[in-house]
């Protein structure tokens, strides 16, 4: 059997984007039967006409095969980062700006401009098209940017909130139409904001409150399409043309996300029952996909996430410096790559750095040549430092108790569960007693870090070590500033720019990473009192959130602080990056128009062309 054509690459690469239009031709033929009577007697008038329909055709469909439907759909929080989330948010929500050929370009199906009007105070004029409304006939205006932006500022567990952050105000002007942005601080990367607005006139009271947004559907739309219906059951999301959108309207009435595990999919793929697939896949997965011949076109989509392993100095047994080295030391870091990606595209994309993404342009590897596998001497070498000592194959503490440590992943999501399974596996091998909890994502990312009832998210028990995606924005300075965030009002926090120049490059790689006025855990030690994470990490460094601030406002330039924030972090102990997400799209030839899409867009940016061009 031939083998299908592969086009595997990574994001950063421009596509060429053909558009196909298609004419299709239905044609009905009418039969007319007419009865004619010669012989007497005669009929008393005439017979009625007979006439045989053509059922009425169809939808015109395109079928989508997917991992998943189930929500939440919130495009702004880690605990719903999903290709399916990501998929609707560009098929229902309107943006300022999206990725284009050229890094972010303005949506002018949602805008007429967006503009800095003003550099001191720094400010940005953003002006909507009149015709822009949401689906319940209200209109995109300022409330919505408001809503996001409050939201943003301060909600746990949003993604790259530290632009938001430096928002003091934002008017309304001309009816909604016109809003004007003011910034604290100069903001570089301000095109990253506002994208997959909200409708705020319906969502600001909806009870739960942000937590609950968009937690199993969405109450409007203002993009292309529309939700029809939403049945988790049969695992399928409905999808129609928005008759009320304003701009181009979509090509196919329909679309539909259809559920189903990889031997479904590729069944799918191969009767033709779906036009395409977006799919995490394994090895075999992919093969079996290549067998299917040159009718699929396959492609590699990165996902805007990094898994990682995440080691909380907020833990009772990882706060210790010395407990926390021994722990990351233990930890068999090629085994979870194997296991997290099964052999598919993703285990192309390792993420050998603690910074941006494998998939971008540029991407150089940092990590130290020992941090690959697990030494065991130097863990328990590390462990006695602590305070604990090895009794019949267990490790145990000063007063005789075992050493316990919780492995939590984001509910039962794939493949954070198997990775969070084979840490447990090392772990307790090395005779630590550790379990896997799988408290629910939005429980996970949304508690606040500071807050002392933060980690009883399992069962009542604290949370030690998280197997998770750490999500990927837009703007990577906003993604590095927002990323070890410390919570406002503390000293090092986003309020608190000071200067980024001096302080020492911490060095030793079992000592403390210190920072300028700072202890090794990354805790403040000043007069100013301490600093409080704002992450899920558990993680704040004074140094590396001054750092961050620079960056965000242009101060300083990633580029510069690179080398310096890559080894405070790999001397930390705190992240254990492993690799970058990525979905195979699988595109069928009854559809057209399907691209892998620029930047992080994923292929749904250009669904309003896509057409069917067979049956």
């Amino acid at each position: 059997m031939s083998r299908g054509r592969d086009n595997d690459r990574e994001v950063g690469a421009a596509m060429a984007s053909g558009r196909t239009s298609t004419l299709l031709a239905l044609s009905c033929a009418t039969v007319l039967l007419a009865t004619a009577c010669t012989d007497p007697p005669p009929v008393p008038g005439p017979q009625p006409t007979t006439v045989a329909e053509t059922p009425e055709p169809g939808p015109d469909q395109i079928v989508i095969g997917v991992d998943e439907i189930a929500g939440g759909y919130n495009p702004h929080t880690v605990a719903d980062l999903s290709p399916v989330t990501r998929a609707l948010s560009r098929l229902l929500l309107p943006s300022v700006f999206v990725p284009g050929d050229n890094g972010l370009e303005l949506d002018e199906t949602v805008m007429r401009s967006a503009t800095v009007t003003s550099t001191d105070p720094f400010t940005v004029s953003y002006v909507i098209r009149p015709d822009a409304s949401w689906s319940d006939g209200a209109p995109i205006a300022a409330e919505d940017f408001i809503y996001l932006a409050e939201a943003m500022r301060g909600q746990a567990g949003t993604i790259d909130p530290a632009g938001y952050r430096l928002i003091t105000d934002i008017a309304s002007r001309d009816g909604g139409k016109r809003v004007e942005v003011t910034f604290a601080d100069r903001y570089p990367g301000w095109r990253g904001l506002f994208n997959d607005l909200l409708p705020a006139h319906l969502l600001k009271d909806v009870p739960g409150g942000w937590q609950n947004a968009l937690a199993t559907s969405f109450p409007a739309y203002g993009g292309p399409f529309a939700i029809k219906s939403i049945d988790t059951a049969r695992g399928e999301i409905l999808l129609e043309r928005n008759e009320r959108y304003w701009e181009k309207p979509a090509a196919v009435d329909q679309l539909v996300l259809r559920r189903s595990d990889k031997q479904g999919i590729i069944a799918a793929l191969r009767d033709g029952n779906n036009q395409f697939a977006l799919t995490r896949t394994s090895g075999q997965d992919r093969a079996a996909l290549r067998r299917l011949g040159d009718a699929i076109t396959l492609y590699t989509v990165p996902r805007p996430a990094v898994a990682e392993v995440l080691l909380r100095p907020t833990s009772d047994v990882l706060s210790d410096d010395t407990a926390r080295a021994a722990i990351a030391a233990l930890i068999d870091r090629k085994r979870l790559i194997a296991v997290g990606t099964e052999g598919g595209p993703s285990g192309r994309l390792r993420a050998n750095a603690q910074l941006g993404a494998p998939s971008a342009s540029g991407y150089q590897p940092t990590i130290p040549d020992d941090e690959n596998e697990s030494h065991p001497e130097r863990a328990w070498r590390l462990l006695r430092q602590a305070g604990y000592q090895r009794s019949a194959g267990v490790w145990r503490d000063q007063s005789g108790d075992e050493l316990r440590l919780v492995v939590a992943s984001p509910g039962d999501r794939e493949p954070y569960l198997a990775m969070a399974r084979e840490l447990e596996r090392q772990l307790t091998a090395a005779g630590i007693e550790a379990k896997v909890a799988t408290p629910k994502p939005r429980e996970l990312f949304g508690a606040d870090p500071a807050d002392p009832d933060a980690d009883a998210l399992a069962g009542g028990v604290g949370i030690d070590v998280v197997v998770a995606p750490r999500a990927i924005g837009a703007d990577p300075a906003s993604t590095f500033a927002s990323r070890f965030a410390c919570r406002e009002g503390g000293a090092g926090t986003e309020g608190t720019a000071g200067s980024v120049d001096g302080g020492d490059d911490p060095d030793g790689r079992d000592g403390a990473v210190n920072g300028e006025g700072d202890s090794g855990d990354g805790t403040d030690t000043s007069d100013d009192g301490a600093v409080e994470p704002g992450n899920i990490a558990g993680f704040c460094h004074e140094r590396l959130a001054r750092l961050g601030r620079a960056v965000l406002t242009g101060e300083r330039g990633l580029d510069d602080v690179r080398s310096e924030v890559e080894a405070t972090l790999w001397r930390a102990d705190v992240t254990v990056p492993l690799f970058q997400l990525a979905d195979t799209l699988a595109v069928g030839d009854e559809v057209a128009g399907v691209t892998p899409g620029d930047g992080f867009a994923g292929p749904f940016g250009d669904a309003v062309n896509w057409i069917r061009t067979g049956e």
